[in-house]
């Protein structure tokens, strides 16, 4: 039931995204480039995200356990170190220049391009890299 309940909210969280039109790379540059033809699209698809999570948590912290499971599990750790500040960077620089993170980048593989492509084989770089340091 957890796996079925994971792909229903990755389902949800994609289609939001392309509705939204997030994942549209040039629509997130259009966003970060304040100093030439501004795209304001983005401030609203956040705004709409923080009020749906502001809402949804809380209803959940209202609950004494999460549906499928025995207790919430929440980060123990609050140490900001050189891999989580490293790792924040590169994620900041590989959103500005490409106009993809993780989660558009996955709801656009079925357009696969070469951007996306070069950008999916960075993140996955990425992520053995920092397995490996671990």
């Amino acid at each position: 039931m957890k796996v079925l309940a994971g792909y229903l909210a990755g389902l949800l969280f994609g289609l939001g995204l392309a509705i939204s039109g997030m994942t549209d790379p040039a629509r997130v540059i259009g966003f970060l480039d304040v100093a030439g033809s501004w795209d304001p699209t983005l401030i609203f698809v956040l705004g709409g995200a923080v009020v749906t999570t502001f809402s949804g948590y809380r209803l959940v912290w209202r609950r004494p356990a999460p549906l499928l499971e025995t207790r919430f599990q929440l980060p123990t750790r609050r140490d900001l170190d050189v891999r989580l500040l490293g790792g924040a960077a590169f994620f900041g620089i590989g959103w500005g220049l490409s106009g993809y993170c993780p989660g558009p980048a996955v709801a656009s593989l079925p357009g696969l391009s070469w951007p996306l492509l070069m950008f999916l084989v960075a993140m996955m770089s990425g992520w053995w890299l920092a397995r490996r340091g671990e």
